[in-house]
């Protein structure tokens, strides 16, 4: 298969590139940073296409897209993974931060679905697949800025997979779960909170084939996903709640 990934130069988009280049699949990454993916290619030469790219910048994509398609044909699956993540309270976070987290993984994810679509058009098949989370459903303290952004990926990913079911096009939700990454670093969370990004990403990569709407990367975080789908504000209590024993308990 050929696999378009926006941000997999370190956690959760690392693993889930290696693995996917371990299964056989052609993978185009674009990151802002490709230090690590250039180390990769150096085992998967003709299998991986590391592109700097700013998911904030349309015109780069486009690009980007366009240099994925000359060297591997069609494209079968596209994956935003991009993400900008802040933490604190709402009453000092100034409305330009959410801008820009929105920038990075609202509208970063609308810029990689409209350079995508059209060749997936074209070819009448493909799979347009945004990371989500949890957060984006259920809510979390002083996270508002993330979790807003990931709720409106959800409400994009519904609309646009009934505008397009009829052209061959699915358009999917990866919910992974809190991981052990560069930018749930700040997060007042005892680590072992959080789950590892390699099982993470491998276990994505794995799955990435399911027909669900969306794909964990367990049974475990599958059924917590439905729980937070089912009783959003339950759920967000729930976690809020556990968070502040857990901090109280180290």
């Amino acid at each position: 298969m050929h696999i378009i990934i926006t941000g997999g130069n370190q956690g959760i988009g690392f693993y889930l590139t290696e693995h996917l280049l371990e299964l056989g699949n052609h993978v185009t990454v674009l990151d802002v940073e490709i230090t690590e993916l250039l180390k990769l290619k150096e085992k998967y030469p003709a299998q991986l296409l590391p592109v700097i790219c700013d998911v904030r910048n349309k015109d780069g994509i486009q690009e980007a897209v366009r240099m994925s398609v000359t060297n591997y044909g069609d494209i079968d699956i596209a994956i935003h993974n991009a993400c900008l993540c802040t933490f604190g309270p709402m009453k000092d976070t100034d409305c330009t931060v959410y801008e820009e987290v929105f920038h990075v993984n609202y509208f970063g994810a609308l810029r990689l679905a409209k350079a995508v679509v059209p060749y997936m058009e074209k070819a009448g098949k493909g799979k347009v697949i945004f990371t989500s989370s949890g957060v984006g459903i259920m809510g979390f303290p002083d996270i508002s800025p993330y979790a807003s952004s990931k709720g409106a990926i959800e409400s994009l990913a519904k609309c646009l997979n009934l505008e397009y079911m009829d052209k061959g096009i699915r358009f999917q939700l990866i919910h992974p779960p809190l991981t052990r990454t560069r930018s749930a670093a700040p997060l007042p969370v005892p680590r072992d909170f959080m789950a590892d990004p390699k099982a993470v990403g491998y276990g994505l990569a794995d799955r990435i084939n399911k027909d669900s709407f969306y794909i964990c990367h367990s049974v475990g975080q599958q059924l917590q996903t439905a729980l937070c789908y089912l009783f959003p504000v339950k759920m967000g209590r729930s976690m809020s709640a556990l968070l502040k024993r857990k901090q109280n308990m180290t």
